[in-house]
């Protein structure tokens, strides 16, 4: 049974995911697919029916890096509207609201991903600059992360 929190409505779906952000030595952890290589994505996945938005980030990270690691703090809520790309949220509408967490990243810290996506497609890791010209996702990243606040930030992006 698939517990993951994503609800069919309205003739599209509602997910509820987390993300890590893991940064280390001015560089971004990110994940990438073979299915659809022309963007990243931040490690993490969708909240699993019974955990809690915490509890599902330390997960993902442990599954995308084999490495378990601790929260730092929360640092953005994102709501968001797209059309999926795949398999069976394909060309459909999705709300997604995600919780983005900084993480703490231990030392001598060297991530392994075994990982693949809901389409069998295998994941891979990459770390980025910033200002690296590539599409990732949450496109919010690129200037917020270059000067943290202390705060949590709220961002809606609609694609529709």
């Amino acid at each position: 049974m698939n517990n993951d929190m994503t609800v069919p409505c309205g003739g599209g779906f509602i997910n509820l995911r987390v993300g890590a952000i893991i940064m280390q030595n001015g560089r971004l952890l990110m994940v990438g697919n073979t299915a659809r290589p022309q963007y990243l994505y931040s490690v993490g996945g969708r909240i699993k029916f019974g955990e809690t938005a915490e509890e599902a980030v330390v997960r993902e990270v442990c599954e995308e890096t084999g490495v378990r690691m601790e929260i730092d703090r929360l640092g953005f809520i994102h709501e968001n509207y797209f059309y999926g790309d795949a398999g069976y949220n394909s060309r459909k509408l999705i709300y997604e609201i995600s919780f983005f967490y900084y993480m703490k990243v231990p030392e001598g810290f060297t991530p392994s991903c075994h990982s693949m996506t809901d389409d069998a497609a295998t994941e891979y890791l990459r770390w980025i600059t910033l200002d690296e010209d590539i599409l990732y996702y949450p496109e919010f990243f690129r200037e917020e992360l270059k000067a943290p606040v202390t705060g949590v930030k709220h961002f809606i992006t609609d694609e529709r």
